[in-house]
């Protein structure tokens, strides 16, 4: 049985995949967790095969959770779930340490097949996700573009901006503080060797980040 542990901050959205996990007689959701710490202290008290863990939850998001999580449970396989597309955000979580990354559109036979690539220890991701991975691991890391290079965090705020999201909506979304999110957009620039949100957007369109 492949005991699941889903972690998303939408009860709606837990609740549908317990619902669509019943069905399957090889898995379940064994339990639910809102946020990053209450994922911990259910991860240390009881055993599971597979973490559903969304990337873009308030405050502390998944993809900033990978460090915490691999730390204290290296071998737990993690798919991550995401809005975004693939092309945005795979290879950012397979080297944050992810098992595999799937966007929440994906039809329910995908989900439930990566969730068993997963939890046999291999590795999933999305044809489109992993033809792009392969082109950028085949490249030297001196190759590999400026944004590769962002923390997860940043990397959540570059496409929030290119996407036209205030500093203030942004610090909303992610729980922090405007003086924060200001101070990543500027680390966010100078990694990317752009110097203001428009030029940022240009980039993102460039690097097919964002679609114009």
């Amino acid at each position: 049985m492949i005991r699941v542990l889903v972690v998303d901050d939408h009860t709606i959205f837990r609740s549908g995949l317990r619902k669509l996990l019943s069905d399957e007689a090889d898995m379940r959701v064994e339990d639910e967790a809102r946020d990053v710490g209450e994922m911990l202290a259910k991860l240390r008290g009881a055993p599971f095969e597979v973490v559903l863990l969304d990337v873009s939850m308030a405050g502390r998001s998944g993809l900033e959770a990978m460090p915490s999580l691999r730390a204290e449970f290296p071998k737990m396989p993690v798919l991550l779930l995401s809005m975004y597309p693939a092309e945005q955000y795979a290879v950012v979580a397979l080297r944050a340490g992810a098992s595999g990354y799937l966007t929440k559109d994906a039809e329910a036979e995908e989900l439930i097949h990566a969730i068993r690539e997963v939890a046999a220890g291999r590795r999933y991701l999305s044809s489109i996700a992993a033809q792009r991975l392969l082109l950028q691991t085949a490249s030297a890391d001196d190759d590999q573009p400026p944004h590769h290079k962002l923390s997860a965090r940043e990397h959540q705020i570059m496409l929030m901006i290119a996407q036209g999201i205030s500093l203030t909506e942004i610090g909303k979304k992610m729980f922090i503080s405007v003086k924060t999110v200001s101070s990543s957009r500027t680390r966010i620039l100078r990694k990317l060797g752009v110097e203001s949100n428009a030029e940022l957007v240009m980039y993102a369109i460039r690097h097919k980040i964002v679609h114009g």
